[in-house]
């Protein structure tokens, strides 16, 4: 396969460790900054929801 001879490129989500780690192997890579809406929290998130519409 040909998806083997390519370089490697990466989007990393959430844990920047993961990204810097890349970065320091020079792999081309982007880091998207995320986190779940409202920490996690459903009941907020619902009540979120709700604003948003």
């Amino acid at each position: 396969m040909n998806l083997f001879d390519l370089p490697l490129k990466v989007v990393n989500i959430g844990l920047e460790s993961f990204y810097e780690s890349l970065q320091d192997q020079d792999v081309i890579c982007a880091h998207v900054v995320w986190k779940p809406i409202a920490g996690g929290d459903l009941r907020l998130a619902a009540i979120l929801d709700v604003l948003n519409q």
